[in-house]
């Protein structure tokens, strides 16, 4: 199958298999674990059995990207998320599957510059209007800011 192409159930197609594969990237403790930290209850069970298969047999499972890369991308995703709680079972995940701690570094520090940087540029923008020419002295038009600010909400930007 062409990476990218729809798999359907790429992976092993039933509830066991999405486990088997979070089992070998997280452990065999974290999928217990996380069910009890996520509350799994008979309200909640069909969203995380959803959740567990979408992620682990239609994702991971996929051709096309090495656990070792998806592992990295994980990082990533959850730094510029701000799942910062989650952070710490998949870097365990990405050493397990092979990832050294130096590339996990060389990941968030990339991470920085694409998800980190440009919220401090859009926050820049926003404020550049007030702080005018440099001098302290705000700009006289209030229209003028309002041209200039970028169209993600300052909670966004504060938020990323």
């Amino acid at each position: 199958m062409e990476p990218g192409a729809d798999a359907g159930s790429a992976g092993a197609g039933t509830q066991a298999g999405a486990l088997d594969v979070r089992r070998r990237a997280l452990g065999e403790a974290h999928g217990e674990a996380h069910g009890q930290a996520a509350g799994v209850d008979p309200f909640t069970r069909e969203f995380e059995d959803f959740a567990a298969r979408v992620t682990w047999d239609e994702s991971w499972s996929r051709p096309g990207l090495d656990p070792r890369t998806r592992a990295l991308l994980t990082l990533t995703a959850l730094t510029t998320g701000g799942h910062l709680q989650e952070l710490p079972g998949h870097a365990r995940a990405a050493l397990r599957l092979g990832v050294t701690p130096g590339e996990i570094q060389e990941a968030l520090r990339h991470t920085a510059l694409y998800a980190g940087l440009p919220a401090a540029r859009a926050a820049f923008a926003a404020i550049r209007p007030v702080m005018g020419d440099g001098s302290g002295r705000p700009e006289p038009s209030p229209r003028t800011a309002r041209s200039v600010v970028p169209t993600r909400t300052l909670s966004a930007i504060m938020w990323t």
